[in-house]
């Protein structure tokens, strides 16, 4: 009789007691914090990306690159430190993201083609590119697929110019081309401007930032529709990253952040270099003079030579006070803001102060030089380095040095700069990527000016101003020339 109670009694215990552990087990457990919960905790945003001119790289005011700026002002936003990640390719970009210890989110230009799709997930778009093929100017320009046949094509590995290219060869079985993870944009454009490839497949937008660096490149055709470029973060559930980067991108549209960073990275070509011998002539004698005495001054108090200033102030801003460059330097000897700080020039639109800024920055950067460099070498490499910065000087030195050549001799590092464009050489830098080549052409165009402003201001003219006194200008053709149109200043 007193059987089934009891059974009764111990089935309602262990019940309970599986009841009470079931609850003290999920009290016990904490749920796995989201992305976004762990990357705040953290305090830091690791983002990972090419090194690029229109994603990220160093220059001489420091970080920067479009997607670079765009990612620092995501992670301002978030209240965390930005830290970049560079990936040698687009492949190991993706597999780096896929890791669990890995970088949480990837800013590097990308397209959501199928295949990505499947290796991560991808932000609301935030630019609008078109992919281009490029040929080389004199040669047969191609204006259909059809065309491609038969050609010489690179293009990045693993790239969506790669994928579209795959998918051409189902329409067109007879086209080839090769796929390389050893070089980036800048180097597929400087192949086809010097002919080492006929033709290559780029976006929009890099072709536009890259263009007036490679003068024989010309677009034969679009190749397809418009794409869209987009942030991605790792594949899985967890959208809580992806979300606030979605809000943010709103965000950077509506506020018009996203038109401004345009703007400044793709809106126009920089024209702050040598604009021809007339317009020099003609800015000798109307912009000069308001400015030949703050040379002179600055000269004499830095015992630096005054035409060596002004010619530099003419390479960087055409003597133009209130000169602006894309990247945000500013001023008659365009200084950046941190340089600007770090020199004492409080106003870098003030003519006076920026004269006086730069020429201080340059006897500092003149003097931090090994010692091994001497004069004028000394002058040359001090000129490259306020253009293009110390450490992607030195990195060119030590290429120089690996070439057998001699790496305290401007003629002989002048050869390699351009190397720090190109994927194979700056890979192994400690800097990475730079624009070499505009370090040679601004030293170059400095000393143009230099011999010139030498010339028209030795001892038998030093009683007229620089300005037009009748005298001959050696190497200076004053007639305006027939085809060629003054860029607007």
């Amino acid at each position: 009789m007193f059987a089934r109670p009891a059974t009764r009694m111990r089935c309602a215990t262990g019940l309970l007691a599986i009841g009470t552990l079931l609850m003290l087990a999920g009290c016990g457990e904490d749920p796995k914090p989201s992305v976004l919960e762990q990357v705040k905790a953290e305090g830091e945003l690791r983002v990972v990306t090419r090194n690029s001119p229109a994603t990220y790289f160093q220059d001489r005011n420091g970080a920067t690159g479009f997607e670079y700026e765009l990612a620092k002002r995501f992670a301002t936003d978030l209240g965390l430190e930005l830290k970049i990640e560079t990936a040698d390719n687009l492949d190991s970009l993706f597999s780096s993201l896929a890791r669990s210890d890995g970088p949480v989110m990837a800013a590097a230009g990308l397209v959501d083609t199928p295949q990505r799709l499947r290796q991560a997930r991808f932000s609301i778009p935030y630019l609008e590119v078109t992919p281009q093929i490029i040929y080389r100017q004199g040669e047969s320009r191609p204006t259909k697929p059809e065309d491609l046949i038969g050609k010489r094509i690179l293009v990045l590995a693993g790239s969506s110019h790669a994928e579209q290219l795959e998918a051409l060869k189902l329409e067109q079985p007879q086209l080839a081309f090769e796929a390389s993870d050893a070089v980036e944009v800048v180097d597929l454009l400087r192949m086809v401007d010097e002919g080492q490839i006929d033709l290559t497949l780029v976006d929009s937008n890099e072709l536009a930032m890259n263009q007036v660096y490679f003068p024989n490149v010309r677009v034969a055709f679009d190749l397809g529709d418009t794409n869209s470029m987009r942030w991605a973060v790792a594949a899985g559930e967890d959208d809580s990253l992806l979300q606030e980067i979605n809000a943010f991108l709103e965000r950077a549209e509506a506020n018009g952040t996203l038109q401004r960073l345009k703007e400044r990275y793709y809106g126009h070509v920089d024209v702050l270099g040598y604009v021809g011998a007339y317009t020099f002539a003609q800015h000798l004698q109307q912009r000069l003079p308001r400015y030949e005495k703050m040379f002179r001054q600055a000269g004499q108090a830095n015992q630096v030579d005054w035409r060596l200033l002004a010619a530099m102030g003419y390479q960087e801003s055409l003597w133009q006070p209130n000169a602006t460059s894309k990247t945000g330097v500013r001023g008659l000897m365009m200084l950046t803001q941190r340089t600007a700080q770090s020199v004492g020039v409080s106003n870098r639109l003030d003519p006076k102060q920026s004269i006086d800024g730069g020429a201080r920055y340059f006897v500092q950067i003149h003097q931090q030089l090994p010692e091994g460099i001497q004069e004028p070498d000394r002058t040359w490499f001090a000129l490259a380095a306020y253009n293009v910065g110390g450490g992607h000087l030195e990195d060119a030195r030590k290429l120089t040095e690996a070439e057998g050549l001699d790496p305290n001799k401007w003629a002989d590092v002048q050869k390699i700069l351009p190397r720090l464009a190109q994927k194979q050489w700056y890979s192994k830098t400690r800097y990475g990527y730079a624009r070499g080549g505009e370090p040679v052409h601004f030293v170059r165009n400095i000393r143009r000016y230099y011999d010139i402003l030498t010339w028209v201001t030795q001892p038998q003219l030093e009683g007229t101003q620089v300005a037009e006194s009748g005298a001959h200008l050696p190497g200076i053709d004053k007639r305006k020339p027939e085809e060629e149109q003054t860029p607007p200043l």
